[in-house]
């Protein structure tokens, strides 16, 4: 893994075009900018489905020595294929030296064009504030996305309505059966009802910006994003 940003390039293997792919860096819970290691001599390969589990690559961190889960490397081709750019067997972890935990950086957010964007923001922008093991929730919402950490979980609504009531109440008795803290992200914000529960039932709130700069809603959500995970 390398810390730095790099580039390679990468033909389409559908319609030969070549291109040049710069491996995106995010922030890692110290605030070191963490890039996946890409393999120039590598075979992209063409998305035909989604899953989950491949949506996300292991990554450490060579500030901190943390391994932490960050989006796959894709790359989208003027024909219309979504291409996988492959990564060096050095991308899910190897050694690192450790050394001294940096202050927390600014947040550096995700643009935000389609609901996988908002997903990531919100993982990413859980991660800035110190939660580990990020992962999709056993539990699957009605609507919307669900994400888990350790000791917490998230809904993510990507949708154009501000959340509801229920919504709200849905991840609150779902954190509660595991045992889990709780916080919500929206792209549409929420209804009345909806902000005067969750402050009842102490869900942070957060609205997802088109930056991708999740925006506290409800004082929960102001001492969360001042104070991180604990």
């Amino acid at each position: 893994m390398r810390a730095m940003p790099e580039s390679v390039s990468v033909r389409c293997p559908a319609c030969r075009r070549e291109h040049i792919y710069t491996a995106p860096a995010y922030p890692c819970a110290c605030g070191a900018p963490v890039a996946p290691s890409l393999d120039p001599n590598g075979t992209p390969t063409a998305v035909t489905h989604r899953a989950w589990d491949d949506e996300w690559i292991g990554v450490r961190c060579t500030a901190c020595d943390r391994e932490g889960e960050w989006p796959r490397p894709e790359l989208g081709c003027a024909c219309g294929a979504v291409l996988r750019v492959p990564l060096a067997q050095t991308a899910a972890g190897g050694a690192a030296p450790r050394k001294a935990p940096a202050a927390r950086r600014a947040f550096q957010p995700i643009t935000i064009r389609t609901a996988r964007d908002a997903v990531t923001a919100a993982a990413v922008y859980l991660r800035w504030l110190g939660y580990r093991d990020i992962r999709r929730a056993d539990q699957r919402p009605t609507s919307g996305v669900g994400i888990a950490a350790h000791g917490l979980l998230a809904h993510v609504d990507p949708t154009v309505r501000p959340a509801s009531l229920r919504d709200v109440e849905c991840l609150w008795l779902t954190a509660m059966t595991e045992s889990a803290d709780c916080v919500y992200f929206s792209l549409s914000g929420y209804a009345p009802d909806a902000r005067a529960r969750a402050d009842t039932l102490g869900v942070p709130l957060f609205v997802l910006d088109l930056t991708g700069t999740p925006q506290p809603v409800n004082g929960l959500a102001d001492e969360l994003d001042a104070t991180g995970a604990r």
